[in-house]
This record gives structure tokens, sequence and C-alpha cells, in this order.
């Protein structure tokens, strides 16, 4: 006898085997000849407001499961509103760190205003306006006043997935650490300070891909809209995410000790910490593509590949004793930076592993 397995958001499940208190087992009824039938707990059903006559929307998931959910959960979510007020006292980073934390709950419309019908400082305002603008993708300011600000978050799913958002994430990154290793070998300061510049870019897209994910784990109806397959690969993403950022920030890392250098370094040294960086970068532009193919194979290979980077490193440490002693802490910490995106590049690759292993198995 065939079963199909119906998961509401409000708990009702009917599973294939395993049973637990919000699990029931219902046999399949055939009526008229030609439809097949199965009945509904009355409990689910008056916890959700239904009655004879009610529409109901049913939805076939990834894994061949049927999801019945009630009406509501079927229409357009609803502008959800959060209020932020602000007194005198509070510095311009703590307001800016509510700010964030609203954004990244979903909310699509943020009022900070001032306590006491007061005015906000200008400091404050103009705080939160540049932050919004540089760092919120999707984010108007709709509302400037001297006692009130309004951000509204205009960008729907489908405007700039997930995937298409991490994709841009991670060839910033790698053009950032491209850059900082051709600062470090011309001892262009200004590469140097355009790569830090840069590094907003992956910040904002990071509080971005956060958003999406947070929003679809609260409604997985949403998952297809933002561009993934299935809710696991929240999960994976929200990782991958969070290795990309760091890696952007060893690419910073770079760039700033590039900053202090006072002379070039030595040739043997340059030559070993590229030989060092062209391992690591590769490994990581791999580790994406493997993630963006869905590539096993691909994927474990990124493993074997970064993990030539422990010799690589001897090598550069042992290059870098010629180096002058006052420069000497800022050279190991270049290669410290090199050796991490290497290992950042490793850890994505497992992710994918995990995320594809079915696809190897039988």
């Amino acid at each position: 006898m065939s079963r199909y397995n119906f998961a509401s958001m409000k708990g009702l499940e009917v599973a294939h085997s395993q049973h637990s208190r919000n699990e029931e087992t219902r046999k399949l009824q055939i009526t008229g000849g030609s439809t097949y039938v199965i009945s509904l707990p009355k409990k689910w059903v008056t916890q959700n407001g239904l009655d004879k006559g009610s529409s109901l929307l049913i939805r076939q998931e990834e894994n061949g499961a049927l999801a019945v959910l009630p009406p509501e959960i079927g229409k357009t979510d609803k502008t959800e509103e959060a209020m932020i007020k602000v007194s005198p006292s509070d510095t311009a980073d703590a307001i800016i760190r509510k700010t964030v934390s609203t954004y990244l709950q979903g909310y699509n419309i943020i009022q900070i205003r001032a306590k006491d019908q007061k005015e906000l400082l200008s400091t404050h305002r103009n705080a939160i306006k540049s932050f919004a603008r540089n760092m919120l993708v999707g984010t108007e300011i709709v509302i400037d006043t001297s006692s009130e600000l309004q951000l509204q978050i205009l960008l729907s799913y489908p405007e700039l997935s997930v995937p298409s958002a991490l994709r841009r994430m991670a060839i910033i990154t790698s053009s950032m650490h491209k850059d900082a290793i051709t600062a470090l070998k011309n001892l262009d300061y200004q590469l140097a300070k355009d790569v830090r510049a840069t590094d907003y870019e992956v910040n904002r897209f990071h509080l971005y891909i956060i958003r999406q994910l947070k929003m679809a784990l609260q409604n997985p109806r949403i998952i297809t809209e933002i561009g993934l397959q299935k809710p696991n690969d929240c999960l994976g993403y929200r990782l991958i995410t969070k290795m990309v950022e760091r890696t952007a920030d060893h690419a910073t890392n770079i760039a700033k000790n590039v900053q202090v250098l006072k002379k070039q370094l030595n040739e043997e040294f340059l030559q070993t910490i590229q030989e060092m960086n062209k391992v690591a970068i590769s490994s990581f532009e791999t580790s994406i593509e493997s993630l963006f193919r869905r590539d096993y194979a691909l994927a474990d290979s990124v493993i074997t590949k970064a993990n030539k980077i422990v010799d690589l490193e001897k090598k550069a440490l042992g290059s870098s004793k010629e180096t002058d002693i006052e420069e000497a802490t800022n050279v190991r910490l270049v290669i410290e930076s090199v050796r991490r995106i290497a290992e950042y590049s490793m850890d994505i690759a497992e992710v994918v592993l995990n995320m594809t292993i079915d696809s190897v198995i039988e």
C-alpha cells in the first residue's frame, strides 16, 4: 500500500514507519473509483481554523513528500516592522548592531526613532545612513527627519538569489587575495589600501545571505525562491558563506601587513610566497566551483591540492629568515594568512562533500 508523508509547518506529519507524538498513521482510501483521499487529524484542523470547504495548499517536496499547508501559509508574507528607540547616551556602534540584528531577522521596515520625541543626534543619523547604504543590500532610506530614520528592504528573493550573492562574494574575495599578493610583491601601498576598502563589499553580501537563510529557516516555503534546492542546503551555505568572509579577512590582513613594510622583500621569499598563493587561491576557487556544480569529486580534489600548502609554508618560513628582524613579524603573518586561505578552502570542500555525498553512494 502506498503511503504519503503530509507535513505542515504547524506540526502535522504522517511518517513512513517511525512514530512520535506529532505523527499519526492514516490509511489511504479511494472514492469514486479514481480519487484517493486521506483524513486529517481533527486537532490540526481546529488549530488552523479550518472547516468543511476550506482550501488547502498541497506542495510536493524535494524528497517526494507532500506538504499540506493552511491557507495563510500560502499567502505572501506580511510586511514585518521593527522599532529601535535611541537615546543620546547610545553609541553609534550600538545602534548599528541593533539595526544589523533586525535586518538579519528578516524585518522589511526598520524604524529608528529618538526616545521621548527628541531629536536624533546628527552623528547617529549619519552613521546609520552611511552603514545602511554601504552594508545592507536592498535597503533604502525612505524617511529621514531630525527625529526618525526609516529603512525599507526592497529587494525580493528572485532578484538576488543566495547562490548568486555567494558567487559575487567569492569573486570579490579571490580578487582581493590576488591584489594583496601583488601589493606585497611590488610594495604597492595604494593597492593594499584598495584591498582593505573592498572588504566591505564582501561583508555586505555576507549579511544579505545570512538574512535570506534565516528567513528560509523560519519559512521553508521560500527555500527554492532564494535559489536553494532543499532545507539542508541552508546549513551548508551558512557555513561556506562564513568561510568565504573569513578568507576575505585574511586577504585584508595581508594588505594591512604590506602597508607597514618599509622595503621590498627578497626575491627568494617573494617567489616562494607566490607558490603558496597559487595553491591557496586555486584551492579556494575550485572549492567554490565544486559547490555550484554540486560535484563531489571536484570537492575531494581540493583537499589533496590544498594539503600541499604545508611543505610550501615550511619553504616560505625558511626563506623568510633572510628578512630584516623589524620586518620578520609582518612577513610571518603574511605566510599564516596564505596558509589559512588554503585551510578554509579545505573546509569549504568538506562541506560540499557532505552536501553531495548522496551522489556517490548506492
